[in-house]
């Protein structure tokens, strides 16, 4: 299966990030935000982070926008008073970010370094927020420099299960889709988005597909496997 592989492509949310994704009805986004300065009311800011999540939630599985996905400040934008200053923007920014990261535990951490003994690593990852919190959880758990390319859709707009994030992975890396892995847990994002780029794809999580190369429980079964 690993012959002739040089590169695992990876997948963040589910694969070795967990907890992610906290915008349930009992979530109070006023907690975190009240905590850098914002200053709008809880119903309000509750109100404005629930619209946004749900304007980002009704566009994401829509291929119209796989190559255009609206950036979180302008879905915010979308949802609030036009005349809301840049700062107070930027505090809904940071909010959401808090609610959107996970954290990655020490044994998949671990479970990293042991695939960068044998592989290339880099990561397709999907995410409404900019980047700069998960480049934080990133360097917080050690594994910042084993990956050598990443795709944030954060950055260009393109989400999975286009064909392009990994391709511009594949480009960084400069190595043919045959010489990589894709390590997901979604059948239609991370298998899907393989496919359409020609790569292989590995999945995890409990996920299962007749065209995956593997299924795997977790990330760590997948290492003991190797």
């Amino acid at each position: 299966m690993f012959a002739g592989k040089k590169a695992l492509l990876l997948d963040m949310n589910s694969t070795f990030m967990f907890g992610e994704d906290r915008f349930g009805d009992s979530e109070d986004f006023s907690v975190h935000y009240s905590k850098i300065g914002g200053s709008l009311p809880q119903v309000e800011i509750n109100r404005i982070v629930r619209a946004v999540y749900g304007y980002l939630d009704a566009r994401y599985p829509d291929e119209n926008y796989q190559h255009s996905f609206p950036s979180l400040e302008s879905a915010i934008r979308e949802v609030v008073d036009n005349t809301m200053s840049g700062d107070e923007i930027n505090k809904i920014v940071d909010t959401f970010a808090f609610h959107e990261l996970g954290y990655i535990p020490k044994e998949y951490a671990a479970a990293l370094h042991q695939l960068r003994q044998r592989f290339t690593l880099a990561a397709v990852i999907d995410i409404w927020a900019p980047k700069t919190a998960w480049l934080k959880e990133f360097e917080r758990a050690g594994i910042s420099d084993l990956f050598s390319a990443y795709s944030f859709s954060s950055d260009h707009g393109m989400v999975k299960p286009s064909p392009k994030p990994f391709e511009l992975v594949l480009s960084q890396l400069g190595i043919p889709s045959t010489d990589a892995i894709v390590v997901g847990d979604s059948a239609r994002r991370d298998l899907g988005g393989a496919k359409s780029a020609g790569v292989d794809c590995i999945l995890v999580g409990g996920a299962e597909h007749p065209y995956a190369l593997m299924c795997f429980d977790n990330l760590l079964g997948l290492c003991d496997a190797i």
